[in-house]
């Protein structure tokens, strides 16, 4: 009976809610404690954790061996872009395509960030100026279980100044009047319209707003650095969240721009890529993430035969200081929450950004702890992040030890999300 209800559950890719299910495997990593813990056995009740290394299993559950593999907590990714691939030119085309295609396509690469081990990922800005929340509606389908895809936090439009780098229409080389957007579209200058702008985005499910305090590499302003939104705009958006209770992320290049965004209130910074000392010590001292985005700085660098001439020197000024800051901001102790940036670094592939957080000087354990329980620190969550009695059963499974070699986890072989099973490779 056992082995039947067993290879039903397989099958199907779920077992019943209620029905109780063990997974079994070599070891599992207990994030907190920083160590490998032999052996794992985990007992799974309507989504959650309900214990780890019970003395005995109950009778009747439908028993998971995964063999000699290591289990993790599903990894989170702070910094996504579901709904945008890049063609070979690195151009993402935010006003040719409708939003019906952008809802397509960003089911399809939520379900190869789910397949690679990320249960969690926070949806970083809408790109195409409907105002139709294409990101609200994704986390919303997959919360129903209408598509395969991770626990999405949507954020709705990005927030920039007219002609900013979050303006959809500084990519597609607009005459004046031609696509001159508002608020609810996320464009917005002066605290009056960033005030209407945050409330519409929230109004409509946004779940975590991003601003845009600086310029960007890809977008057509000259420089790449210089601060966008104002003080005073970014503290009005910070203090409209925050009555909502909503997060603000800030996409940040410049010196400038960071800390005044920092001193805004803003609970993350993403990128990162020009920080001084005074931006550092600043980040510490007021517990402000970093979502460094550090493994697109290699790619990019294989890549500068393909960009338009305009991003290039600005794509070049960026890696090269930000691989510097980044390593400088992770000796120094600064708080990190890891993200990619995707489709920057591809869909699916989304663990390159662990490897490269290893490579600018972060130990294996803190690279693992900033997809986990950092990310879930920064969402103000407390369901996921680890393995543990009560929490989301959201669960992956490696092989070999990713404590020493940080590599492993960009293949993953057991993925499951809420006690179901998404992907089970031997």
């Amino acid at each position: 009976m056992r082995l039947s209800l067993t290879l039903f559950c397989l099958l199907l890719f779920i077992c019943p809610y209620g029905q109780t299910t063990v997974i079994k495997a070599k070891s599992y990593l207990d994030i907190r404690a920083g160590k490998l813990i032999v052996p794992a056995v985990l007992i799974i009740e309507n989504g959650l954790i309900k214990e780890i290394n019970p003395k005995t299993i109950p009778e009747g559950a439908a028993i998971i061996d995964l063999g000699s593999k290591t289990i993790l907590p599903g990894l989170m990714d702070m910094h996504v872009h579901l709904e945008i691939n890049l063609d070979p030119g690195y151009n993402f085309h935010p006003v040719t395509e409708n939003a019906s295609k952008r809802v397509l396509r960003a089911a399809s690469n939520a379900k190869l960030t789910l397949m690679s081990g990320f249960t969690t990922v926070r949806n970083m800005g809408q790109t195409h100026p409907s105002r139709i929340l294409i990101d609200v509606a994704l986390s919303e389908a997959s919360d129903k279980d209408w598509i395969e895809a991770p626990r999405i936090i949507p954020s709705g439009h990005m927030l920039s100044i007219t002609g900013g780098h979050g303006d959809p229409a500084m990519h597609g080389g607009f005459s004046e009047g031609v696509m001159d957007l508002g608020p609810e579209n996320g464009v917005a200058d002066g605290v009056d319209e960033v005030i209407k702008a945050t409330r519409y985005q929230i109004k409509y499910g946004a779940r975590v707003i991003k601003i845009m305090a600086t310029a960007g590499v890809f977008s057509l302003e000259n420089t790449v650095g210089a601060q966008q939104f104002t003080y005073e705009e970014m503290k009005a958006i910070v203090d409209e969240a925050r009555r909502h209770e909503v997060k603000v992320a800030a996409h940040a290049h410049g010196t400038e721009g960071i800390i005044s965004a920092i001193h805004a209130g803003v609970a993350s910074i993403e990128h990162g890529s020009i920080l001084d000392d005074i931006a550092i010590n600043l980040m510490k001292e007021k517990g402000v993430y970093l979502v460094p985005t550090t493994a697109l700085m290699d790619l990019l660098a294989d890549s500068y035969d393909k960009l338009d001439k305009r991003i290039v020197e600005k794509a070049k000024y960026v890696t090269a200081l930000g691989r510097e800051s980044h390593s400088k901001a992770f000796k120094l102790g600064v708080r990190v929450a890891m993200g990619t940036d995707a489709p920057l670094v591809p869909h699916g592939k989304n663990a390159l950004e662990i490897t490269a957080m290893v490579k600018r000087g972060m130990k294996p354990l803190e690279a693992i702890r900033a997809s986990t329980i950092n990310s879930a620190d920064l969402l103000g969550i407390k369901d996921r992040g680890e393995l543990k009695a009560g929490l989301l059963a959201d669960i992956i499974a490696v092989e070999g030890n990713p404590l020493d070699q940080i590599e492993i986890l960009e293949k993953v072989y057991f993925v499951m999300k809420g006690g179901k099973i998404y992907k089970h490779q031997h």
